[in-house]
């Protein structure tokens, strides 16, 4: 072979070594094989492919083989020789015993290759011993363990728990997640809302060491701080809260204003009770065993240098007024000092002032740092619309991105035009858009006072901004409109007519457009009493002459969905006959055909009855009927009064127990009117009008103009009746006036619910309107009747048909 090829090779078999292959395997490859050795040679390669892929892997292997040889070593040294010293132990002290020393358990002598066979422990239960049950916790804090951070306890007496403690109470105690008052010897009368803790004995020393005891023993697994005070001390409560938010409990800690014992040659130092003072739940943990001696031990005249002692000489443990890097401010307040002068950073900045000596005091100390705290957090608000605008500047849309006002939800961007938040005109006298319909009405109540409000601020807004070159006071409002936007709030656009002032006394009128936004705030939860649906429903079906033609379907529907589904529910139908008609009932009675239906319905439910009551009267008001119908039945009957087009359903019946509530609230649900089939079904088969189910409230609209239907108790009608009786002496037409609905919200504190109801749902119909009502009663029905016909759109087509059938 040429040397130069030779060469060539061997490099290039290095250059592969290198990378692939063992050391040996280029110089095999430059040599020239015979046909034994190029066997050997392909066994070779294979094996070297073979270590080749194993070889990062051979560390760990030869790692891991290493280990368990070590391992089976040290356990084959560590137990040799224990194995039969263990097993003579055991044999000398009895526990094994014959030949079976070494098996288990349940295992007979025999062959040592018989497989073992396990025996079974039978559970029998013990008849005379108690079954204890599995307690198991309520809430999942209590099982984790967790803790509320901080428990208040107030240190009172029998003579200032009425003044200094209720001051308390209404200031701050609500702040804090529980409250206690302590004090020596229980009140005649406790204030209402306060919790008191009275021990029996008006001694302090003795006050402070049942305080410490009962605070261990009830809440010390529930706290991990105790902050005490006295009753004459105001605290700021979101301010110690914040303290011990940033404060470890697993530390012993005794926090406050440290004070010299007295005679002052003690380096220790205790906490003075009028400043409050933090103890940690560790501490008290730890202190608890001592109380006893200390209460034998420790002669002292005030409590907190007698809690300090016993701190200080059993857990070696000084007051400090730092703790984890963490400062407990106070002040002392000055006799006859001014809380609106004061202005210190001292003041500003306290956790807790005292002596407060009058509950005004109290007061006037909380209206303070109430301000204090309103403007700090203006100022941070202030301090984020600058961190939020600055930062818009780096979003894609730039400053535009940001919305007026900074932080608050952009407004609501409606996706058709059904759903447009429309704009109401207002000036200061008058609203252009009234709940009604009327197109303007008064503003009065709080309506008027929001309005005067807005244009306050609006003017003090402009003040601040322009003063002191300009300052405006208000001439009059040009226009006003406001919206209710549900993603932000109530806003508002001004037009003012100002007087505006110069700083050299010129003035003119100018006119000025203000945009103003009334936030929404936090959500709020209103408790409401607990319900149940298993309420029996009393459904009042007043019937006139007139009403005769839709009672049928009214029964159908009332047998389908109430008594074929055994709902708690009973009928009872109201007969009203005008003069005329009830002269004549003996000869001919209108509802002869009416009762007959009953008595269909009665034979097919053998175990139901349907009591009905006949009443004469020129004027069918809803008032005077159910003055009727309240006295027949007991004070805790829910009624349900409907009329013959409403379709009882259970949805509706189980939410008429869920929404009127006694005592609290009555409900008056809209129902979903159809429209008129004739006009919205013009080209299609009278079957195809018929909606199923899917598709109910397809066609109609919610007839807030009806108020025949409602859920309300006999005792809150009873209630609002009784408050009536005086107006009905000087206005005997105030009883056809009215319907329940007007009862209610002028002679009733109760809440009243009105809200679209979509499991009641009507045919169309048009309503025969009584002109004997009250004009406004008379006017609704005549706008339920004009907007139950059809819908625009439908409306729209029948006159464009109708116009072209004309001109053809």
């Amino acid at each position: 072979m040429d040397p130069k090829k030779a060469l060539r090779l061997e490099q290039l078999g290095c250059l592969f070594e290198e990378l692939c292959y063992p050391d040996n395997f280029a110089a095999r490859i430059i040599q020239e094989p015979s046909l034994d050795a190029r066997s050997r040679t392909s066994s070779t390669m294979r094996l070297s492919s073979f270590l080749a892929v194993f070889r990062p892997a051979l560390p760990l292997i030869l790692g891991l083989s290493l280990g368990c040889s070590l391992s089976l070593l040290m356990v084959s040294w560590t137990q040799g020789d224990s194995e039969e010293v263990c097993s003579d132990d055991l044999s000398k002290g009895g526990l094994l015993q014959g030949s079976h020393a070494g098996k288990p358990p349940g295992v007979s002598g025999g062959d040592g290759n018989e497989d073992f066979q396990p025996r079974i422990v039978p559970y029998h239960k013990d008849p005379s011993k108690p079954h204890k049950k599995v307690l198991r916790t309520r809430y999942i804090h209590t099982e984790l363990g967790i803790r509320e951070r901080l428990l208040v306890g107030i240190l009172s007496s029998r003579a200032t728990l009425g003044t200094l403690g209720v001051a308390v109470n209404r200031t701050v105690a609500h702040r804090f997640h529980r409250t206690y008052f302590f004090t020596g010897l229980r009140s005649a009368k406790v204030p209402h809302g306060m919790s008191v803790v009275a021990h029996g004995d008006d001694r302090p020393v003795w006050l402070m060491y049942e305080t410490v005891r009962h605070l261990h023993q009830y809440h010390g697994n529930e706290y991990d701080w105790f902050y005490l005070a006295q009753d004459d001390t105001y605290t700021q409560a979101e301010r110690v809260m914040e303290l011990v938010g940033h404060l470890s409990a697993g530390q012993d800690a005794y926090m406050g204003r440290a004070e010299e014992f007295i005679g002052g040659e003690e380096r220790a130092r205790y906490c003075h009770g009028g400043y409050g003072y933090l103890l940690s739940r560790s501490l008290l943990g730890r202190l608890q065993p001592h109380l006893d001696s200390c209460r034998n031990d420790i002669l002292s005249v005030r409590p907190d240098e007698w809690l300090g002692r016993c701190i200080i000489d059993y857990l070696g443990l000084s007051c400090v007024e730092k703790h984890q890097e963490m400062t407990y401010r106070y002040f002392e307040l000055q006799k006859n000092a001014d809380p609106e002068r004061e202005d210190s950073l001292q003041f500003r900045r306290a956790f807790s002032v005292h002596p407060v000596s009058e509950p005004m005091l109290m007061y006037r100390l909380h209206k303070r740092y109430s301000q204090i705290e309103l403007d700090w957090t203006y100022a941070q608000i202030q301090q984020l619309q600058v961190q939020i605008s600055n930062l818009s500047e780096l979003t894609p849309d730039g400053k535009a991105g940001a919305t007026w006002p900074i932080g608050v939800n952009p407004p609501f961007r409606p996706h058709t035009r059904f759903e447009v938040i429309s704009w109401e005109y207002f000036t200061e006298d008058h609203v252009y858009a009234c709940a009604d319909g009327t197109p303007k009405c008064e503003l009065r109540g709080a309506e008027r006072a929001d309005v005067g409000s807005v244009l306050e601020v609006a003017v003090e807004r402009l003040n601040q901004r322009y003063q002191p070159q300009l300052r405006f006071r208000k001439r009059r409002l040009l226009n006003g409109y406001r919206r209710f936007d549900p993603t932000r709030g109530m806003e508002y656009l001004l037009d003012l007519a100002l007087d505006a002032f110069t700083q050299k006394g010129h003035s003119q009128v100018i006119g000025k457009r203000v945009g103003l936004l009334r936030p929404l705030n936090a959500i709020e939860i209103i408790p409401m009493p607990y319900v149940t649906e298993a309420t029996r429903v009393q459904v009042i079906l007043p019937v006139t002459a007139r009403d005769q033609d839709f009672i049928g379907n009214f029964l159908d529907a009332y047998a389908s969905n109430a008594l074929d589904a055994r709902d708690n529910a009973l009928l009872t139908l109201l007969f009203v006959y005008d003069p005329f008609d009830a002269q004549r009932v003996s000869q001919t009675d209108v509802f002869a055909g009416t009762k007959a239906m009953i008595s269909e319905v009665e034979k097919r439910y053998s175990d139901v009855k349907v009591p009905w009551i006949s009443v004469k009267t020129e004027v069918p008001s809803q008032v005077k009927l159910m003055d009727i119908i309240s006295k027949k039945h007991p004070v805790d009957t829910l009624f349900f009064l409907a009329s013959v087009w409403t379709e009882v359903n259970a949805d509706f019946l189980n939410r008429c127990r869920m929404n009127a509530i006694s005592n609290w609230q009555v409900f008056f649900p809209i129902h979903f009117q159809e429209y008129s089939p004739t006009l919205v079904y013009r080209d299609q088969q009278p079957s195809a009008s018929s909606s199923s189910s899917s598709q109910a409230l397809r066609d109609g609209r919610f007839d807030w103009h009806v108020f025949d239907e409602a859920c309300f108790y006999n005792a809150d009608y009873m209630a609002a009746r009784t408050k009536m009786a005086a107006d009905i002496l000087d206005n005997e037409e105030l009883l056809e006036s009215m319907d329940v609905y007007d009862v209610f919200v002028r002679y009733s504190g109760l809440h009243v619910f009105r809200a679209v109801e979509p499991a009641l749902v009507q045919k169309y119909v048009r309503r025969a309107c009584n002109p004997r009502f009250s004009e406004d009663i008379y006017h609704r029905c005549v706008l339920s009747n004009l907007d139950g016909l059809a819908s625009r759109s439908h409306l729209a087509m029948a006159l464009f048909e109708q116009e072209q059938a004309n001109s053809t």
